[in-house]
């Protein structure tokens, strides 16, 4: 286990869990964190023990958000780039869920959408609030969920400050599924279970032509799907599939 600012790190494993953990501050980001998290995500991403990364928080809530006062003490600069390191999960090229429950507020709802998948319990709210103090959200909740939702309803929820419930965040796809809490923790080892049968690489690889070509022309985007399936033509695990096809077996994924 890995202490830093506000979160813990543990590994059981295949699998590495990120959990924020803040007691009586409803598991709120500080500013150091926002670099620790960056850090954190970067070092899974090089350990090879490591397959999959489950972001989550504790107490019941994911985050209310971040360190409001810690703004203050930054540089109109600093904050201008604080994105970067809240794109951490979606610059890893391992499969990130976030598991949410409770609130999932500012930079907590910056930070999920920016995994790839999102499994919440039915108690879930989610909010990017910033305009309620004068902000906007600024971690790259506006592009994120623009993209995601479309324009129209991304100013609703911006533009309002308002709370999005489960049911709601489910019908406009912000998250995959929605389950009772007491299912949440068997939903999202369900998940990472159906993903540990394919392919490491293909996996990686999916995950980086789909972040990488999602707003490109269709034409940039089919290119690199091309060249990526080109390059997986070449890998082992590729020919393990097709022989294990061909051989009504399971197949057997290296990485390699």
């Amino acid at each position: 286990m890995t202490d830093n600012d506000g979160f813990r790190i543990e590994r059981e494993g295949a699998v590495a869990t990120i959990t924020l953990d803040v007691p009586g501050k409803l598991n709120r980001v500080s500013m150091p964190a926002r670099d620790q998290l960056s850090a954190a995500f970067a070092d899974l991403d090089a350990d090879d023990e490591v397959r999959f990364v489950v972001l989550t928080g504790a107490g019941g809530a994911f985050t209310a958000g971040g360190d409001i006062a810690g703004f203050l003490e930054r540089s109109p600069w600093v904050v201008s780039q604080l994105a970067r390191n809240v794109a951490a999960p979606e610059r890893c090229s391992k499969p990130v869920v976030a598991r949410l429950q409770g609130y999932v507020f500012g930079v907590g709802l910056e930070l999920a959408l920016a995994c790839d998948f999102r499994i919440a319990a039915d108690d879930v709210q989610l909010g990017l609030p910033e305009v309620t103090i004068g902000m906007i959200p600024g971690s790259g909740g506006t592009q994120r969920l623009a993209r995601m939702v479309g324009l129209g309803r991304a100013k609703d929820i911006v533009m309002r400050g308002r709370r999005v419930p489960s049911d709601e965040a489910l019908a406009l796809g912000l998250v995959g599924r929605v389950v009772p809490t007491a299912e949440l923790d068997d939903a999202v080892a369900s998940l990472v279970e159906e993903l540990s049968a394919h392919s490491p690489l293909a996996l990686a690889m999916a995950k980086r032509v789909l972040n990488t070509a999602y707003d490109s022309p269709l034409h940039v985007g089919l290119e690199l799907e091309g060249l990526a399936y080109g390059l997986l033509r070449q890998t082992h695990d590729f020919r393990e599939g097709v022989d294990a096809f061909v051989e009504k077996r399971r197949p057997e994924f290296t990485g390699e």
